[in-house]
């Protein structure tokens, strides 16, 4: 039975149509996943059936009724819920507060009948829930349940999951599918976004896609395999396989030593951290989120206090003297000749200017080598170009605002523009965080490149699976320690999964 019938759906903006009549069926009592490779329009689609958005044409039905959405009151009166990439809590209130907060808003709030409905929920399907736990006192996985339990509160039969593993340890998403399937043999309707293909042959039982805003097809799950979905979302046969070379003529590039961070707050976000990178490896950092993956790397950057007793070492690929890099900033570590590259987790706040140009924000990295007091216009618009065209970055122009362009292409041009200076250090955070399969190989393949150079390459990720492809080695973080550091061709997901939620030996004194 059709549970919602998506008929000719279109959306735009401006001039970019993110939704080109579109129509797609949900069943009830399915799982299903929709696919696509970034600016797609998944999102944009789910977004106008949890009222976010309105359509410009077409018709929804729930059970064969067609409907108006115009607000996500709407939404939840049709019993649909979303559960978004970032979570819409409020920290300071408890479990029972967020999921009460909005409703009844002239009636007295029952906090003990909402403890009993989230109990009673939580028995139901699976679900492990503190009703007064406070939201700043959750784990990421403890967030996203309570998101959960919250639409369901208020009565969801039909449930959208946006990238609802990004941030989950292996465990944490063999617990949420378990859950979700519990929910569909109540009858539920589920649709997962998501771009990890394993996932989706795990969990659903039908395949959406979408290419460029137009529904392309629809397949049970098990009737296809991960390339016959590759090749539907890009268009064209994609190789699945992330290459990964055999690290040779290794040198140490950064020797990091009692590595201690802590925030203005007063909570210490890395604790004695010890590591080795080397020139002509790519080192992978796990850890949930929250862990320190963040400030170690704007630490090394030059961009967080480091308490005193720290080190940071950095050894120049020439036979030059090391250089300390703690207590210097970014100028400081420029000055010394540091070729270090950094792509942070924010895209456009730390890495590029929304507002600016491809050829601007190019230019944030040379305005100062210019003849004072012009900056030097015509090397960034060249290198740009070069960005533009390498990486294939779909763009109208140079002169186009960055933030105008696709989640994908804007990481395409932040990482085109920190290699293009032959970096020894590269880091990267959650450098295909969101991204497209398609692009997300691109960006390996830039990765490789630079290894294989001689640079040493940092990668923060939250994929196991990509970790354990793409990486030599894997440093795991567990509440601002290194719990281990194992080989990422002989580790398995459960090692480092375990490794991310229980500080195993310790392996900060004897690196691995």
């Amino acid at each position: 039975m059709k549970a919602i019938q998506m008929i000719d759906i279109v959306k735009t903006f401006g001039p970019v149509t993110a939704n080109d009549k579109v129509s797609l069926d949900i069943m009830q009592g399915e799982i299903l996943s929709l696919l696509g490779e970034n600016g797609s329009g998944k999102t944009t689609l789910m977004n106008m059936l949890a009222g976010i958005y309105f359509p410009d044409s077409g018709r929804i039905l729930i059970n064969g009724k067609e409907v108006t959405i115009r607000s996500p009151k709407d939404a939840f009166d049709l019993h649909i819920g979303m559960i978004h990439q970032h979570f819409k809590l409020v920290d300071v209130l408890t479990a029972a507060e967020n999921i009460i907060l909005g409703l009844n808003e002239h009636a007295l709030v029952d906090l003990k009948g909402v403890r009993a409905a989230v109990r009673e929920i939580c028995d139901r399907y699976g679900f492990v829930v503190d009703p007064d736990k406070k939201v700043y006192d959750m784990s990421v996985s403890e967030k996203q349940t309570l998101e959960i339990v919250k639409v369901l509160y208020r009565g969801a039969d039909i449930l959208i999951l946006d990238e609802p593993t990004a941030v989950l340890t292996p465990q944490e998403t063999a617990k949420l599918f378990a859950v979700m399937r519990n929910m569909r043999a109540d009858g539920k309707s589920i649709v997962i976004i998501t771009h990890k293909l394993h996932e989706v042959m795990e969990i659903s039982d039908r395949v959406a896609v979408l290419r460029k805003g137009k529904y392309i097809g629809d397949l049970m799950t098990r009737d296809t395999n991960p390339q016959q979905l590759t090749d539907m979302m890009v268009g064209r046969a994609v190789a699945l396989n992330i290459d990964r070379p055999d690290p040779v003529n290794l040198s140490e590039r950064l020797v990091v030593k009692n590595l201690t961070v802590v925030d203005g707050d007063g909570v210490k976000r890395l604790d004695g951290v010890n590591f080795t990178a080397y020139g002509g490896e790519l080192l992978g950092i796990a850890g949930i989120s929250g862990s320190g993956q963040k400030e170690l790397l704007e630490a090394i950057a030059g961009l967080q206090p480091i308490e005193a007793g720290s080190s940071i070492r950095y050894l120049p690929p020439e036979d030059k003297e090391a250089e300390e890099l703690v207590g210097k900033t970014p100028q400081d570590i420029k000055r010394l000749g540091v070729r270090l590259a950094f792509v942070p987790e924010d895209r456009l706040g730390m890495g590029l200017v929304g507002s600016m140009d491809l050829s601007d924000n190019m230019m944030l990295r040379s305005y100062k080598s210019g003849k004072l007091p012009f900056a030097d216009r015509k090397h960034p618009r060249q290198l740009a170009a070069k960005v533009v065209e390498e990486l294939e970055v779909v763009t109208p122009g140079l002169s186009t605002p960055v933030r105008r362009l696709s989640g994908g292409n804007v990481q395409k041009v932040l990482v085109g523009r920190e290699i293009a200076g032959a970096p020894s250090l590269l880091m990267t955070a959650y450098a295909v965080r969101g991204l497209d399969i398609n692009t997300s190989y691109t960006i390996y393949r830039l990765l490789n490149e630079q290894k294989q150079a001689g640079a040493a390459v940092i990668y923060v990720g939250e994929d196991l699976d990509v970790l354990l492809e793409l990486c030599d080695r894997i440093l795991v973080l567990c509440a601002g320690r290194v719990s281990g550091i194992v080989e990422g061709r002989k580790t398995t997901k459960e090692e480092v999964g375990l490794l991310m939620t229980h500080l195993g030996q310790e392996a900060n004194a004897n690196e691995a």
